[in-house]
């Protein structure tokens, strides 16, 4: 399988806190999810891959490349928050980004706004957040990038929105050539697009691999407080009590060192990220 991004030892400090040797890739023809708690680290990896920060050490490589200025011509990037002058009008938002892209394709543009329905007469400060987000998507796919890398994207969207965005995202992995690194706390989003997960937390991955391994590794189990031995507790991750009984999370290869009697279901990608996160303050 080919690789479209490797990212490989990232470390980088910042006084208490240390990104702790990222390692993970992004194959070609797939929607890498990353996710993880506020503050564990995704939006410094996403720096660091896009060279807006330089690494204490680690490498990053794109279409086996290190990363080099031609680089940039195949990575479109879409934040939370487009960097773009509220004063502008969408027109300039191309006068502006075209003459950074060799390839940049005026008529592409005009239909991805048309497709959107994006004014080109608009200032930038009259669009939604939703249509801020997709003008930034169709200054992305307007100069043939290979490597969409996107940093919260969809928080703050209607559903409607959200649905459009992944759909396109869908799209444009059809190319096998073509990929994804996909930074959301909507995490639904990405059990309906992602085909991959990688996780992050304080700093460090705790899994990078596909989506179902994840969500198959784990399960949700629930039960009443006298259920479990202290013993049987330590296998039980995040475990938290409320009123009555206890809920939390543990590895399938461990729950069947649970008792018959304690409920174990389905986890999502939510409940993974809050128990893990619920874990590590444990033992902290």
């Amino acid at each position: 399988m080919n690789n479209t991004l490797e990212v490989r030892g990232l470390c980088k400090s910042y006084g208490s806190f240390l990104l702790n040797g990222v390692d993970f890739d992004v194959p070609g023809g797939y929607i890498m999810g990353f996710i993880g708690p506020n503050g564990a680290g995704k939006t410094t990896t996403i720096k660091l891959i896009l060279s807006v920060i330089q690494a204490d050490s680690g490498s990053v490589k794109i279409f086996g490349r290190g990363k080099d200025p031609a680089c940039n011509e195949e990575i479109g990037v879409v934040m939370d928050t487009p960097m773009y002058v509220d004063d502008w009008k969408v027109y300039d938002v191309e006068k502006a980004v075209s003459p950074f892209y060799k390839q940049w394709d005026r008529g592409l543009f005009a239909d991805y706004l048309k497709r959107f329905g994006i004014d080109s007469k608009k200032k930038v400060r009259e669009l939604s957040r939703g249509m801020k987000v997709k003008l930034q998507i169709a200054a992305a796919l307007s100069h043939n990038a290979k490597l969409l890398i996107l940093d919260e994207p969809t928080s703050g969207l209607d559903p409607v929105a959200r649905d459009e965005i992944c759909d396109l995202l869908r799209e444009f992995v059809s190319d096998e050539n073509k990929s994804v690194l996909f930074s959301t706390h909507i995490t639904s989003d990405l059990e309906k697009t992602a085909d991959y997960i990688t996780f992050i937390l304080n700093g460090s991955i705790v899994f990078t691999g596909a989506k179902d391994d994840l969500l198959e590794k784990y399960a949700r189990v629930a039960g009443g407080l006298r259920d479990l031995s202290e013993e049987q507790k330590k296998f039980v991750i995040g475990y938290r009590e409320h009123g009555t009984g206890f809920e939390g999370m543990v590895e399938t290869a461990n729950s069947g060192k649970l008792p018959k009697n304690v409920l174990t279901e389905r986890i999502d990608l939510d409940e993974i990220i809050i128990f893990m996160n619920k874990g590590e303050k444990i033992h902290e």
